[in-house]
């Protein structure tokens, strides 16, 4: 059973099957994620159907959680959904996901942390469950273990902007 409400906010095209292994772990519920089609669907409206649809989705959400991946950082969308969490006081906390499988294909580069590239935003943390094996490659399976393990915890150390 979910023991938190979060938001979310990852780079859709290359890490939704990865945000999707997160939240079959259970620890923490989120919103609905939209399928391609749908997501197409409301980026077709423009701008301003976006943003609706992230005020709606992230309004009752106890706190904000980036899953960063490889591209996170450079993402105009994510970038946003960090500044409004900010600026509306809700908890934020970044785990990495790069070391996560998706449909087939291995782990990803590390990527930026996109609370860098917010100007007011500082001192959140970024937790990283990427676990290696003895040759220094990722390990799958170990990196989904940690996070399983972890992830409630992390999300419980989010930071919200005090003033």
């Amino acid at each position: 059973m979910a023991t938190k409400t979060v938001f979310y906010s990852f780079h859709y095209e290359r890490d939704v099957h990865r945000v999707q292994l997160v939240r079959q772990i259970g620890a923490l519920e989120g919103q609905p994620l939209l399928g391609a089609q749908q997501w197409e669907a409301v980026r077709r409206q423009g701008a301003q159907a976006i943003k609706d649809w992230i005020h709606k989705e992230m309004a009752y959400k106890r706190a904000v959680v980036v899953l960063i991946g490889q591209e996170t950082a450079s993402r105009p969308w994510v970038l946003y959904e960090i500044e409004k969490a900010w600026n509306d006081k809700k908890p934020l906390v970044g785990v990495r996901i790069h070391g996560l499988a998706s449909m087939g294909s291995g782990a990803d580069r590390r990527g930026a942390d996109p609370f860098a590239k917010v100007p007011a935003v500082s001192g959140v943390p970024v937790f990283d469950p990427t676990q290696t094996n003895w040759q220094g490659q990722i390990d799958t399976k170990a990196t989904y273990a940690c996070l399983s393990k972890n992830l409630e915890n992390w999300v419980g150390q989010a930071k919200t902007r005090l003033l």
